[in-house]
């Protein structure tokens, strides 16, 4: 059986934010090794550091101390041109609350990346529509932010995300807008994609509902990894989903 190699190591990572003459340690020295085409879902109680390590690898911020592979590239050692390159082609972003630019199409807002990114006009146009037509919003692509449901924004976020072609897809809580059957929707169609195009997904999430679809699950605590758990060794009830949060 072919192994799959690691789209995302994390080494030791450490982060320490000073507030005045406080500091404050939210990462405590974190390994952690994603392979390509995984679906994981980085959970943890609010302050546990899990934002923090979601930020890391999306090479959102540096860490204080360690390092973070991107396809085994030190994102920390790479200039600014070089990290919004990687950004570019290499991650896609899916947030809690969409990120759509509001005078801008559906479309638009999915060919933008591609057109940071170089793409011939005509082009991003027609994969744009192509991925619309993936996430069920192939007749709505003319329509504005204000037009379209929550849901539907979502989606248009899950489009843009795969405009160029990303090998990982960060999405920070992307149904923590959303009601509970649109959260289900949404979360059903990351892993249709992750399936289908072989993309990586990492979630840092609130929602339960994310064990059903995710390969692993990363608990964070208090700064460092609490346990990494196989789908096929979750048992959680709801009592325990209490506990966890």
């Amino acid at each position: 059986m072919e192994t799959l190699h690691s789209v995302v190591r994390v080494s030791n990572v450490t982060k320490t934010f000073r507030m005045g003459k406080n500091e404050l340690r939210a990462l405590k020295g974190i390994d952690l090794e994603i392979r390509a085409g995984e679906y994981i879902s980085i959970m943890g109680p609010s302050g546990s550091g899990k934002s923090t390590l979601f930020n890391m690898i999306g090479g959102l911020d540096k860490p204080s101390s360690g390092k973070v592979y991107i396809d085994e590239v030190d994102i920390a050692q790479l200039d600014a041109y070089e990290l919004a390159w990687l950004r570019c082609r290499k991650i896609g972003y899916i947030f809690q609350t969409f990120n759509l630019i509001q005078v801008m199409t559906a479309l638009e807002n999915v060919t933008l990346p591609m057109i940071f990114a170089g793409v011939n006009n005509d082009t991003a146009v027609d994969k744009g529509i192509r991925l619309l037509e993936m996430v069920g919003l192939g007749d709505r692509f003319r329509h504005k932010p204000s037009e379209l449901s929550g849901g539907q924004q979502q989606r248009v976020a899950v489009a843009r995300s795969l405009a160029n072609d990303p090998s990982i897809i960060l999405a920070d809580e992307p149904t923590g807008n959303l009601d509970l059957s649109t959260g289900e929707e949404i979360i059903t169609l990351l892993k249709k994609l992750s399936r289908e195009t072989g993309v990586t997904i990492i979630s840092a999430t609130h929602d339960f509902k994310m064990l059903n679809v995710s390969d692993r699950v990363i608990w964070i605590r208090d700064g460092l990894v609490d346990k990494i758990e196989d789908r096929k060794d979750l048992s959680i009830s709801i009592g325990q989903i209490g506990d966890r949060t």
